[in-house]
């Protein structure tokens, strides 16, 4: 079984607070790093385009993602209407036609 792989594109929401955007996104970040089933969990903010960030993260399974969406700080987030994500990409070892695990 192979872990599973996400990369994110999310942006401040229009007429968001920039600073607690940050805030949100640093607390969210430590949170989510201690949860069950999480090996990495970053998020990067864009040095010319503050309001735009890059979520890298590394789970023991898809499930292990989905189970993140369902903790209370995560929905707590989530609920401030922050930030919204641009796009998802699941992602795989290079040269790997193997789909991601789906338990």
């Amino acid at each position: 079984m192979s872990n599973y792989f996400v990369s994110a594109g999310i942006e401040l929401q229009e007429g968001a607070d920039l600073k607690e955007a940050e805030n949100g996104l640093r607390l969210l970040v430590e949170q989510t790093q201690s949860e069950p089933g999480c090996i990495l969990f970053e998020i990067r903010q864009n040095l010319k385009q503050p309001q735009k960030f890059t979520l890298w993260e590394c789970w023991t399974n898809r499930q292990a993602l989905q189970d993140h969406f369902e903790m209370p700080h995560t929905k707590a987030y989530l609920a401030r209407n922050l930030t919204e994500v641009n796009y998802i990409e699941e992602l795989g070892e290079i040269g790997s036609n193997a789909r991601p695990d789906t338990a």
